[in-house]
């Protein structure tokens, strides 16, 4: 007997309480590592030890998509993330599930709208996976999107996603091991919650760059803590060579390579000093200033010919005094 495509729908729509197919991957998104296990550094170490199954060479993505396009429909969906005020791990996933697929399959190269549709989808299944309240398909739609799909056209595309991902939603991100990192460089947590946040926000900053493919969540939460603290004072000092003892199964070559293009996009993005503008200097030509020399002679002699007396007063040599 066949499967009606209501019936697929009627899973991919299931809800908040189902723990058929969301409810555990949810917990394993969460960010929290404190409630995952007594002991973290196990759970760090299981993380890292599960990158394993993380997807290599994601950089062939950009073998079928530039890195200019990918940079454009990511754009939307952080678009989008700020205007519903989504969590950062939703804009992650989106991202996430957009590289993965094409990383898989290759979508149809017409007018652009096969990657549109793309990018709502993650974009919904994303949200589906870690928001409280999700917006309609169609107000999904918003901050400049280049078309508007009928919902039942994103819920086919939403299907064919989990299809091609296996519906292996649960994906390991730097926001797993920000807390962690952070603490061993900052035992007392003075300045913790300062480095973390700052640390979202240059993931979130450079989540464009198709480069970043290259690098496991472990190395870009690595990298993103180690900007982040140089930019305390009291943590210029720490360099990748640190997180060698934060935990096992750290690739430092890897961290070094990592923050050295995360310090490069931050030097380029940084806004310039305007030139300084030098006074315009009319600059004569030669003809015209020797066609000008008789008018310049001829004023000097004039000026040569009014001299200035004692009293204040001028005196053209011609002339009687004048005021």
């Amino acid at each position: 007997m066949s499967i009606s495509y209501s019936d697929c729908l009627s899973d991919l729509l299931c809800g908040e309480d189902s723990n058929s197919i969301f409810g555990e991957v949810s917990v394993e998104c969460s960010s929290d590592l404190d409630s995952q296990s007594p002991d973290i550094e196990e759970s760090i170490a299981g993380l890292i030890e599960d990158e394993r199954d993380f997807v290599e060479n994601f950089h062939s993505t950009t073998e079928y998509l530039d890195a200019s396009t990918r940079a454009e429909y990511v754009a939307w969906i952080i678009k989008v993330q700020k205007y519903y005020a989504f969590q950062p791990l939703t804009t992650y996933l989106s991202v996430n599930y957009f590289d993965r697929f094409l990383h898989s399959r290759r979508l149809p190269k017409t007018n652009g709208w096969p990657l549109q549709l793309l990018s709502v989808a993650c974009l919904s299944l994303a949200a589906k996976m870690e928001e409280v309240l999700v917006p309609p398909l169609l107000n999904l739609q918003v901050e400049g999107a280049k078309i508007i799909f009928e919902p039942r056209n994103i819920q086919r595309m939403e299907l064919l996603v989990l299809r091609v991902l296996d519906w292996r939603l649960r994906t390991i991100s730097p926001f797993n091991y920000l807390n962690f990192f952070a603490n061993k460089i900052d035992p007392t947590g003075t300045y913790t919650m300062f480095i973390t946040s700052r640390a979202i926000e240059i993931i979130l900053s450079n989540i464009q760059e198709a480069s970043f493919l290259d690098y496991r969540p472990s190395c870009i939460a690595a990298a993103t803590i180690l900007c982040a603290a140089n930019d305390l004072p009291n943590f210029s000092f720490v360099t990748a060579q640190n997180a060698d003892s934060w935990c096992g199964g750290l690739h430092i070559d890897k961290i070094n390579g990592c923050y050295r293009l995360m310090r490069q996009i931050v030097m380029n993005n940084r806004p310039r000093k305007p030139p300084k503008v030098l006074p315009h200097f009319l600059v004569m030509p030669r003809t015209s200033m020797s066609s000008d020399s008789s008018l310049s002679s001829s004023s000097s002699s004039f000026s040569y010919k009014r001299r200035k007396l004692n009293n204040g007063l001028w005196m053209d040599d011609d002339k009687g005094c004048s005021n």
